[in-house]
């Protein structure tokens, strides 16, 4: 069955963690414009995107891009009901394998790009890179954070456990203290 070639990630952080506010929402603190670049420009690379039902990642090529929305609420895989590039996919259902082979893809890189049960998921399927930014200015107390383990643990700790090594750090942004280091395998 086929696979991905590489499975990378993507994702803005707080502080302490949180990739949204307790609401859900991205806080204006973490929409900064370089990392909006830097994701934009990564996504016109990959094959396809796996996110959750509350994720996307929005511009004028989001509906040409096929993509996996993971959910609990089918039995294995079906059709997105709105995207007509897109499959639902429930991972307790049906392998990874068989959602890329379901989306007519054979290599080729995933994206994976939120939220924490997404992020959390991949984990443990195994990352080739997690692009992490950090903006250190914004903190979101009672937020949705990146990986189930979060607070208890930071990001680069649960990166670490789970074999991932930082690469250097790059200062996307300075005036809003916001840096970006690449995790790999």
């Amino acid at each position: 069955m086929p696979l991905p070639d590489r499975i990378e990630a993507y994702a803005i952080i707080s502080a302490d963690g949180m990739i949204a506010d307790h609401n859900g929402e991205q806080p204006a603190g973490l929409r900064v414009p370089a990392d909006h670049r830097f994701f934009h420009d990564s996504l016109a690379r990959v094959q396809a995107v796996a996110h959750g039902r509350f994720s996307h990642e929005g511009g004028p090529a989001a509906k040409e891009r096929r993509r996996l929305v993971l959910t609990r609420g089918i039995a294995a895989l079906a059709p997105h009901p709105r995207h007509a590039l897109g499959l639902l996919w429930n991972p307790a259902g049906a392998s990874l394998e068989q959602a890329w082979s379901a989306l007519g893809l054979d290599g080729g890189v995933l994206g994976v790009i939120g939220g924490t049960d997404t992020f959390g998921l991949f984990l443990k399927i195994g990352y080739d890179a997690f692009h992490l930014t950090r903006a250190d200015r914004v903190r979101l107390p009672g937020g949705r954070p990146v990986f189930p383990q979060v607070p208890a643990a930071t990001p680069e700790e649960v990166l670490t456990h789970h074999g991932m090594v930082p690469g250097p750090r790059q200062i996307l942004d300075a005036d809003a203290d916001v840096t970006l280091v690449t995790w790999v395998r």
